[in-house]
């Protein structure tokens, strides 16, 4: 059994789903989870609130507050690689994420994720991860250190002054005209059917990205993509759009059958670079996980 060292936390939404107690919402939001699980938790006191009292089975919905949770799990997977830290300060700390770690614990990942391993490797028991990218993306992570300027690089996100770079690798014709080329994808995405599994829709767009072809060798083009907005699974389903699905992607086009982790296949996505005006010193950032993209060497591992 895997337990949490550190517990997880939400706020509850401010329109109530229509659960009267805080355990009904968690079963609610975590159908994975069965709810005698939530249950054992809410007798074991592994529930509270912000201020630490526990929340039990009767505890009403409260919109906007804060829930804690110890997440636990039977087998926790063991990720065979190493992540480096890339920069620390008395703010914030950017880390070179392998692929297949989660950023935060999920699923079936409670202590094997980037955070945790940092927490332990630092030794910095407030670092709390900025951002996210999906586990199977290799790249760049930020994480606060400091709780109060932590407010400011949260804004940088959510205000889209965070630049970020990203590189792929896909599948395309060997005749296609393509280096060189840029592309503006500009559309609307929602969750699809699984949840976890993004889809186009009609609709006002709340999804923009520019795409760019810089090389191609034997059908296998290398993109550098500038996500403008930041939608779950938003590069790998615009690439897709383009008919370009990235390469090893496991959900796109075609969900695939559910195994065991392929560490030889990763997908060919990679957080490369962070671009911001830190809001502390407001002098101009830039980050680089110092690894590029090689078409020749994917050829290579290929054969």
């Amino acid at each position: 059994m895997a337990i949490a060292k550190s517990p997880s936390k939400l706020t509850l939404p401010q329109v109530n789903p229509g659960t009267a107690t805080v355990l009904e919402y968690l079963i609610y939001k975590f159908p994975q989870v069965d709810a005698h699980i939530w249950r054992q938790r809410a007798r074991d006191g592994k529930l509270h609130w912000h201020d630490g009292s526990a929340i039990t089975s009767d505890s009403p919905y409260l919109p906007q507050q804060r829930v804690y949770y110890y997440r636990e799990v039977a087998s926790e997977p063991v990720i065979p690689f190493n992540e480096t830290i890339i920069f620390a300060d008395a703010h914030i700390l950017v880390a070179y994420k392998p692929p297949f770690l989660p950023v935060t614990p999920g699923g079936a990942y409670v202590n094997e994720c980037l955070q945790n391993r940092l927490r332990a490797a630092t030794g910095i028991d407030n670092l709390h991860a900025l951002h996210r990218i999906d586990r199977v993306t290799t790249g760049l992570a930020m994480f606060s250190v400091n709780s109060d300027s932590r407010h400011l690089y949260h804004q940088l996100f959510a205000s889209r002054e965070m630049h970020k770079t990203y590189q792929a690798i896909a599948r395309i014709d060997a005749d296609e005209p393509v280096i060189g080329q840029q592309w503006e994808v500009v559309n609307r995405l929602e969750n699809g059917d699984p949840r976890f599994r993004m889809q186009v829709v009609d609709g006002t767009p709340n999804s923009h990205s520019l795409i760019r072809c810089l090389d191609r060798i034997q059908g296998r083009g290398l993109f550098e993509l500038e996500p403008i907005t930041g939608k779950t699974h938003q590069l790998r389903v615009h690439m897709q759009t383009l008919g370009w699905p990235i390469l090893h992607d496991r959900y796109y086009p075609e969900l695939q059958p559910e195994s065991a982790d392929n560490f030889a296949q990763p997908l060919q996505l990679l957080a490369q670079q962070l671009r911001f005006i830190d809001p502390v010193t407001s002098q101009p950032r830039a980050f680089h996980c110092g690894y590029q993209m090689n078409l020749k060497t994917l050829l290579l591992d290929e054969v």
